[in-house]
């Protein structure tokens, strides 16, 4: 998601924020039934088992100054502080980031939705339309190694704060912006949202029934490819900075996003002149690899990505299918999709879900429940991986959120700060920086804070 509108902003603390194993302002995080919070409130790093003492995570001492709100920005820049940043979220005084809105449901008065991608780090509140509030913010990227903004193309510009006057102040500074369309081309100043994107990229026409209306991917996935793209690429310019001393700008479209993840949906375009079809869960070069109702009315998925699997299933199933010249190969089954289909959606009518399950893991071919959040919650395996977190929030109680996706046997990283109540932190990093207390009141009475 993309904002039309810029935020506000506040300055950093001069304390990069705890080190790893620290209690964090007092937050006790660990792995739903896995970890547990040491004697003196370290909170548990997300790594495999069997290593030794950990070294510092990846990006410790990376000030990442964090002007992004909704979902695109927030995911990215909280992929940063899960491996060590020190992420400052600017926001407006009194309304903050938008997502804080965005509910029912609310925890404590917290919207879950934002409470789900704003952990570790801080909120600091600053009118960037205040020519007081420019200049705390120009003492900030004077010292940050990283800002991350997604304001719609030229924002930053207009406000004078674009980023080649940033870069010229502080020559290592690593600016990047996220936006729908990208800085260049007809369309840049188009407004989006993840929505809009799923539809423009593509990826609609690639999502629902043949025949049907196309539906939109459940999850936000053009608001997150953009966020994960953009701590890709600060990753890549903190890499080559190491290299060269200089920053860079980073230019990271949601539109190119979807674009890339297209994958060979766009390649058999390319290839053949010809739209593929939606499918439904099918796949469009690979048969049998979609989901089949059962005889208990549940759907399990099946995978038979080689001729062998396809195979092994033919036994499972007690069939001769893989014997017929029509379903030999996968490009045999291709072609006589609409014969094999049928056949084994009335074969798997035959047994309920749970013993087609059981039978294929045995055999070893890919195949799965479609599961529900609240099956989810309790998969063994989602608990062995810690992928789920509880942790203490000062508003909301104790929360659970996703753990973190990579384990790092060296430098893992860790949930060390709850999402932030709005403003939380402007005070502390405003003292840090020298702002006397009665200057800091007269700001807030003033609207710059």
């Amino acid at each position: 998601m993309v904002c039309r509108r810029p935020h506000i902003f506040a300055t950093a603390a001069a304390d990069p924020g705890p080190r790893p194993g620290a209690d964090g302002g007092g937050v006790l995080a660990h792995a739903v039934g896995i970890g547990r919070p040491d004697e003196g409130g370290a909170i548990v790093e997300t790594r495999p088992p069997g290593h030794g003492v950990p070294a510092p995570p990846p990006l410790e001492g990376t000030r990442v100054v964090d002007l992004t709100r909704f979902m695109a920005g927030p995911f990215g820049t909280a992929m940063l502080g899960d491996y060590g940043a020190d992420v400052l979220k600017i926001e407006p005084p009194g309304e903050g980031d938008g997502a804080r809105a965005w509910g029912p449901p609310f925890a404590g008065g917290e919207s879950i939705y934002f409470l789900s991608v704003n952990r570790n780090k801080r909120s600091l509140t600053l009118n960037l339309r205040h020519p007081e509030g420019v200049a705390l913010f120009l003492k900030l990227v004077d010292r940050a190694d990283v800002l991350v903004e997604n304001f719609t193309p030229g924002t930053m510009t207009r406000l004078g704060i674009g980023d080649d006057v940033l870069r010229r102040r502080n020559p290592r500074l690593i600016y990047c912006a996220i936006s729908g369309f990208g800085q260049t081309g007809p369309d840049r100043n188009r407004p989006a949202f993840d929505l809009i994107l799923q539809g423009v990229g593509g990826v609609m026409g690639t999502t629902g029934e043949e025949g049907g209306a196309p539906v939109r991917v459940g999850v936000p996935i053009a608001d997150i490819a953009g966020g994960m793209y953009a701590a890709y690429a600060i990753v890549l310019a903190l890499l080559a900075r190491g290299r060269t001393g200089a920053g860079q700008s980073l230019d990271v479209s949601m539109l190119d996003a979807q674009i890339s993840w297209l994958s060979y949906y766009l390649g058999l375009y390319l290839a053949s002149g010809e739209i593929p079809p939606r499918r439904g869960s099918a796949h469009a070069t690979v048969v049998p690899y979609q989901a089949f109702a059962c005889a208990d009315g549940r759907y399990i998925t099946l995978g038979t990505g080689t001729d062998r699997l396809f195979r092994q299933f033919c036994e499972v199933a007690g069939v001769s299918l893989a014997d017929d010249p029509r379903f030999g190969t996968n490009a045999d089954r291709i072609v006589h999709r609409d014969e094999l289909i049928p056949r084994l959606t009335t074969l798997f009518r035959t047994r309920p879900a749970e013993e087609w399950l059981e039978a294929l893991a045995a055999a070893g071919v890919p195949s799965g429940p479609i599961a529900t959040v609240d099956q989810i919650v309790k998969d063994p395996q989602v608990r062995a991986r810690e992928m789920l977190v509880e942790i203490d929030h000062p508003s909301a109680g104790r929360i659970t959120i996703p753990g973190l996706p990579v384990k790092c046997s060296a430098t893992p990283g860790a949930i060390r700060r709850p999402p932030p109540r709005l403003g939380e932190h402007t005070v502390e990093t405003l003292t840090d920086l020298g702002v006397p207390a009665e200057e800091i009141r007269r700001l807030r009475r003033e609207g710059v804070i």
